[in-house]
């Protein structure tokens, strides 16, 4: 919302939706007389503490409602479910968009016996005798991420065959035809050469290149910076955190043809603030924010992250801490966890709550799962392809990693075993010893290991994981988790870890 990235309490960013709403009301007001759809493409409702904050505090305060005053106020066309939509569950969802105005469209997902949020699988708008149809899609891989509990009931589709089965029935009743997608692309645009395993999660270069008839598609998901005509189709993906507005424009001729088409990132960085939406928000903004600078611990020495690569390639005190809060609020022998990004600071000698929102990022909660040695090796393998050896004999980052998103959060560091990662092994032999209490782990040991939910149930390319070797799940978040843990030990000294050894 705010042009921050609440690392410090005035930290200013140039992005933020009210510098992004701002830019879209400027938009319409330049062109009065022209069709002008706003399409909110999801992962609107998590990603930063102004957001967690609303959802914790939402049986002692209403800023959740405050969403659809929000929309009311900025009057997007129509809203698309992204993944991160569902991480606060349906319930939640209705409750936010209860008062709102403009249709939530989800082509491909059929939703449960016990919520009501998807208001159809498109829209036609009107204007001066044209017609545009929106088709809303949203990932079909939610499945493999969310918390059985927050879509029981819940179907979610192919969007690529959802599309190929609507588009047709749509095109002979509209001028221009839209898919709203919140997904990417599973290829490069220019070669048609997959750039990651394609699992379905993201379908954009099908929609893009095997469907006719459509005009332009929305896309977003992978926070990828877009903006290409490719064939007759214009395609925009705008980053993230609200750094850009997307416009696609289309001109039609007096038979309303679409006769050019145009794919544009406006930056948000000179943007003023939108001034509607301050008194929604400047209260929540001033909660939050008192909210944040609660100290809850002192940290002999901090744990602050200077290098990121170390901390991945070593260990680090800060890695070490959320593993241990984890093993202790599920029982297990083993716990993983990531450095989510670059971004990651750790956490000073004083901690504050805004020092554990900035550093451990994602409303994840925990699973416990009984594992076999073999199991632990696979994923400390799959962990060890993050890294690649460069020709001046540094160590890199493994481009199936970083491009085309960054998946940093696929990399994880284990606590309760003592491990060696050689990178100048092949991929799948890189893991040269494994031990458990001293002793070397054995393929049919058994491991009780906690990871967050996302890859316990294989997120991220880790089959070995899988909801069905669930022992427990954690209700509370990881990040609350993390406070609890610091309030009851106000005093807290963890060494740098010593159990990777990695050679390079």
């Amino acid at each position: 919302m705010y042009p921050t990235n609440y690392a410090q309490k005035d930290d200013y960013q140039p992005f933020g939706y009210l510098k992004a709403s701002q830019l879209i009301r400027q938009i319409r007001q330049a062109n009065p007389d022209d069709l002008i759809l706003y399409v909110e493409n999801g992962d609107f409702l998590e990603g930063s503490p102004f957001t967690d904050y609303a959802y914790q505090m939402r049986k002692q305060k209403d800023y959740y409602q405050r969403f659809s005053k929000i929309f009311h106020v900025v009057k997007p066309d129509v809203h698309i479910l992204g993944n991160h939509e569902f991480n606060y569950s349906p319930k939640y969802l209705e409750a936010v968009y209860q008062h709102n105005e403009a249709l939530i469209l989800a082509a491909n997902i059929e939703e449960g016996p016990n919520t009501k949020i998807i208001d159809g699988p498109y829209k036609i708008f009107e204007q001066n005798g044209v017609k545009v149809g929106v088709i809303g899609l949203t990932t079909q891989y939610i499945p493999h991420w969310e918390k059985p509990e927050h879509i029981e009931g819940w179907k979610f589709e192919s969007v690529y065959q959802t599309a190929k089965k609507l588009v047709p029935q749509l095109r002979p009743l509209v001028d221009v035809l839209v898919l709203a997608y919140h997904g990417g692309f599973e290829r490069n645009l220019q070669t048609g050469e997959p750039t990651e395993k394609l699992t379905g999660e993201n379908e954009g270069y099908q929609l893009l290149t095997q469907i006719e008839g459509v005009d332009a598609l929305v896309t977003g998901h992978q926070h990828r910076e877009i903006a290409e005509v490719i064939g007759n189709v214009a395609t925009t993906q705008p980053g993230y955190r609200g750094a850009n507005v997307a416009e696609i424009t289309l001109e039609l001729d007096d038979k309303k043809q679409v006769v050019s088409r145009k794919a544009e990132l406006h930056s948000t960085e000179d943007t003023a603030i939108n001034q509607f939406l301050l008194p929604l928000v400047n209260d929540w903004q001033e909660d939050v924010q008192k909210w944040l600078d609660q100290t809850i611990a002192h940290i002999d020495g901090g744990m602050l992250i200077e290098d990121h690569m170390q901390a991945r390639t070593h260990g680090h005190a800060y890695l070490e801490l959320v593993n241990r809060v984890q093993m202790e609020a599920l029982g297990a022998d083993v716990a993983g966890t990531a450095l989510f990004n670059d971004e990651v600071r750790g956490l000073d000698e004083e901690v504050t709550i805004r020092n554990v929102m900035n550093s451990y990022v994602y409303p994840n909660t925990l699973m416990l799962e009984e594992i076999s040695g073999a199991d632990m090796k696979s994923a400390l393998e799959r962990s060890a392809s993050f890294f690649v050896k460069e020709a001046d004999g540094s160590v890199g980052i493994n481009p199936t990693f970083a491009d085309p998103k960054p998946e940093f959060y696929n990399y994880d560091y284990y606590s309760g075993i003592d491990y060696t990662i050689d990178i100048n092994q092949p991929f799948g032999q890189r893991i040269t010893s494994l031990k458990y209490h001293g002793k070397d782990l054995k393929a049919d040991d058994k491991l009780k290991v906690v990871i967050n939910q996302y890859r316990g149930i294989g997120g991220g390319d880790y089959p070995m994981f899988s909801a069905d070797k669930a022992l427990e799940l954690g209700e509370t978040e990881v990040s609350r988790l993390i406070i609890a843990y610091l309030k009851a030990h106000p005093e807290l000294k963890i060494k740098q870890p010593t159990n990777l050894t990695f050679v390079d």
